[in-house]
């Protein structure tokens, strides 16, 4: 049976996701953070003063949900918000920046993980394909 759903996008693109999902909550588990948040810090480190707009894009993820993001990371004291104008800008505290490094740290181990399973060079070649997908995609949307 199992067979019988692997020429489906759909059913392998979740199955993969909920795996890589489950791989990456596990190397954040140490940092008190999910893998998304890392993301959002990571963004916000290398662009100071992001709009959560911008955010949005860059996550690919609803504008309400990256504002639902900010105030968690704002509870935990990594993030602080201020307004210029119409504008809410995103900046991180130093506790935010202070995180940075064991950011990195994780997913590197998250990347030795997956590229022990499927090889350097099968995990490149799937990430690169699996984005450019992506992206062929989105612009049907």
């Amino acid at each position: 049976m199992e067979q019988y759903f692997s020429n489906c996008l759909y059913f392998t693109a979740n199955h993969l996701a909920r795996l890589m999902n489950k791989m990456a909550e596990e190397e954040f588990a140490s940092l008190g953070i999910s893998p998304t948040y890392a993301f959002l810090l990571m963004a916000v480190f290398e662009r100071p003063n992001i709009t959560q707009t911008e955010l949005s894009n860059i996550l690919h993820i609803a504008p309400s949900t990256t504002t639902r993001f900010v105030e968690k990371l704002e509870v935990k004291k990594l993030v602080e918000r201020t307004n210029e104008g119409k504008l809410t800008l995103v900046n991180l505290t130093n506790k935010g920046i202070e995180i940075q490094k064991d950011i990195k740290v994780c997913w590197k181990n998250l990347y030795k993980r997956y590229a022990e399973i499927l090889g350097d060079d099968a995990a490149k070649q799937l990430t690169s394909q699996t984005f450019q997908a992506a992206l062929e995609i989105e612009k049907i949307k």
